[in-house]
């Protein structure tokens, strides 16, 4: 059998090496994947990884509700909310690194009706993440004319995804690898971009600097005027911000596959802050410069169902500027965007599922995999998928509205449970005596940044859909996206305690070691790289 430790390049009699080959064939046994995610793919994946229509194309309908500074704002505390979530991943990933662990850890810290419940849930967020970029990416597309209909593109799309994700999961690191740079290239470039239009570099040489700011405002207003109503717009785009977000913690998830997860994981988690102030709070804020909140390219952008690149203020921002090539290659560059995203929310749900039906809490066939891959669980959430094709006899603009919705409520509720599951987690810790300086990771801030993440993405949960309570704006499309998911939730929760008549876990009994010394045996395999010049040792830094 291949080592999982690709790069080693030893002589397969040593000691070293059998210890690799015992530790490997003991973790097939229990049923874990295999480890071919390496440092750059997961550092890649910490960087990118989640980055798509989110950030190119749903930032416009957050401009364009809230305005500029709350835009901003929103996508700040939005992204400590993910910084508190991740954190708190992370450290418990370090001390089990297990495939998709997050329902394990909610089963053993919690109680098997959350594990249960999260499992299905978490799958489900990633899930439906898939349709989304298919849908955005059809958005995308119709930016060129063509008389090919949306069902070919679709289906193209459709079954590129499924084939890299049949593939063994190096495939998959090595696509996100080379479809994550050419997204930091690209994020870095716009952002300069759009540093020098504000300046009056571009082909117009229209100096904006803060313009758009002082008219029409840093702060819009919705339902109401005045403070009330540029409160509840400020509210009203959390969600949309959360979408933007959504998925951004499955570098945590690919712990199970990753080599040397308790070096590579702390390494990724601790860059998923900067990702957050560059790359999001930091391109939003510029582009915020460049283009109006009132802009009618995007304000009715996704409601007329125009192209996914008119939607984009990074290329309103450009057309404004009198450049005239560059649309066409950011949308290309968006397309591409979509693509990776919906690939690895693909791989992210497989994943979870893999697990919660590893911990008993999905059907059996779900356990059966092959060459690494988890094809039982492809299969379902390839069948999930299949909602894409709404698109055929519906608006693209509308599927991507109502999916991305419920994929936001989603993700909030699962960011709660995690939250949760680690604050169980951190009391356990203290119970059995286990001092943090023991532990591979360790999360600053905590047990408070858990208890912030409960607490925001509860109540952004709860109230993100205010405004179908307002009179004459109650409909279809106002309350079903914002509440389906906590009855859905609920019941699943409930459902299974009633059943399976489980109780929270008491503390003297939650299990903090089951797998943690196959994880100990194999972390004593693997070598720490050491930088032979001056350009390993930047390429160390980076990945």
């Amino acid at each position: 059998m291949k080592n999982q430790h690709d790069d080693y390049e030893g002589d397969p009699g040593t000691p070293l090496e059998s210890a690799k080959e015992e530790v490997s064939q003991q973790t097939i046994q229990v049923g874990t994947l295999q480890r071919r995610l390496k440092s750059r793919h997961i550092q890649f994946l910490a960087l990118s990884g989640a980055i798509g229509t989110g950030l190119f194309v749903g930032a416009g309908q957050v401009i364009s509700l809230a305005g500029p500074l709350s835009a901003v704002l929103a996508y700040f505390i939005t992204g400590f909310n993910l910084y508190a979530v991740i954190n708190s991943m992370g450290e418990m990933a370090t001390w089990l690194p297990l495939p998709g662990a997050v329902p394990v850890y909610a089963s053993r810290f919690v109680d098997e009706a959350l594990g249960f419940t999260l499992g299905w849930n978490y799958w489900y967020q990633f899930a439906i993440g898939v349709p989304i970029e298919i849908s955005a990416a059809a958005l995308v597309i119709d930016y060129w004319p063509n008389g090919v209909s949306s069902a070919v593109w679709i289906t193209i799309l459709y079954v590129a995804i499924f084939a890299i994700n049949s593939l063994p999961v190096r495939v998959y690191g090595e696509l996100e690898f080379f479809l994550g740079s050419i997204k930091i290239i690209t994020i870095v470039g716009l952002m300069l971009l759009m540093f020098i239009i504000t300046l009056g570099g571009s082909p117009n040489h229209d100096r904006i600097g803060f313009r758009y700011w002082q008219n029409p405002g840093v702060m819009n207003t919705y339902l109401e005027s005045g403070s009330l109503g540029q409160f509840l717009a400020f509210w009203k785009v959390f969600i949309q911000a959360t979408f933007s977000y959504g998925g951004s913690e499955m570098v945590v998830v690919a712990a199970g596959e990753t080599e040397n997860p308790r070096r590579n994981i702390p390494k990724a988690v601790r860059r998923v802050f900067w990702r957050i102030a560059i790359f999001y709070v930091g391109s939003i804020f510029l582009v915020c410069l460049c283009v109006s909140s009132r802009d009618d390219r995007l304000l009715n952008a996704i409601d007329s169902g125009k192209s996914g690149a008119g939607a984009s203020p990074f290329v309103i921002a450009i057309e404004n500027g009198g450049i005239k090539v560059l649309p066409s290659i950011i949308n290309a560059v968006i397309l591409t965007s979509a693509l990776s995203a919906g690939n690895s929310f693909f791989y992210a749900s497989t994943r979870i599922l893999y697990s919660t039906a590893l911990d008993g809490k999905a059907p059996r066939f779900l356990k059966y995999e092959k060459f690494g891959v988890p094809y039982a669980c492809v299969a379902v959430t390839a069948a999930l998928s299949l909602l894409v094709y709404l698109n055929v006899s519906s608006s693209s603009a509308d599927v991507f509205f109502w999916i991305s919705n419920l994929s936001s409520v989603s993700t909030l509720i699962v960011w709660t449970s995690i939250a949760i599951t680690y604050i169980r987690f951190h009391r356990g810790l203290k119970h059995h005596g286990i001092p943090r300086s023991s532990l591979p990771f360790k999360a600053p801030f905590q047990p408070y940044l858990a208890y912030f993440a409960a607490i925001f993405s509860s109540i952004v949960a709860l109230f993100n859909g205010f405004d179908a309570f307002f009179p004459g704006h109650f409909s279809a499309k106002t309350f079903v996206p914002p509440y389906i998911d906590i009855p859905i939730f609920a019941s699943l929760f409930l459902g299974y305690k009633l059943i399976k008549k489980t109780k929270v876990v008491k503390l003297e009994d939650m299990d903090l070691w089951s797998g943690k010394e196959e994880a100990d045996e194999l972390e004593s395999t693997w070598e720490e790289p050491k930088p032979r010049n001056f350009l390993e040792r930047i390429w160390f830094w980076i990945a």
